[in-house]
């Protein structure tokens, strides 16, 4: 038997489904399809294809594009904000894991000498 597929209702909750076309994104963040094009380009999104081959934006990738134009807006070269806002998201990441192995016990002891 396949593996059930989610109920619509199960995704809206879900912050990676590609939600969001490329013109309700570029309109939700107050930009261009272009600039959203371009965070692709530079690798900071990667937007899912649809069927037709139409790209789609999850609520994450949004907040990511988000950053990267607070950045921009406040005169940082595109390069460098989605270079700003890979380097924050993976601190963030780095962050969040470090809590859970603390939170679980699994902090590591620190080394004494003899």
């Amino acid at each position: 038997m396949p593996p059930a597929s989610p109920r619509p209702v199960d995704n809206l909750d879900d912050d990676d489904y590609p939600a969001y076309t490329m013109g309700r994104a570029a309109e939700m963040l107050g930009t261009t399809p272009a600039f959203l094009r371009a965070l692709g380009e530079h690798r900071l999104i990667a937007p899912l294809r649809s069927e037709g081959g139409h790209r789609r934006y999850s609520r994450y990738q949004l907040r990511i594009a988000a950053r990267a134009r607070e950045l921009v807006d406040q005169g940082t070269p595109i390069e460098a904000a989605c270079r700003i806002v890979i380097l924050e998201d993976q601190l963030e990441e780095a962050q969040r894991i470090n809590e859970q192995l603390r939170t679980q016990g699994g902090e590591a002891q620190p080394k004494t000498t003899a």
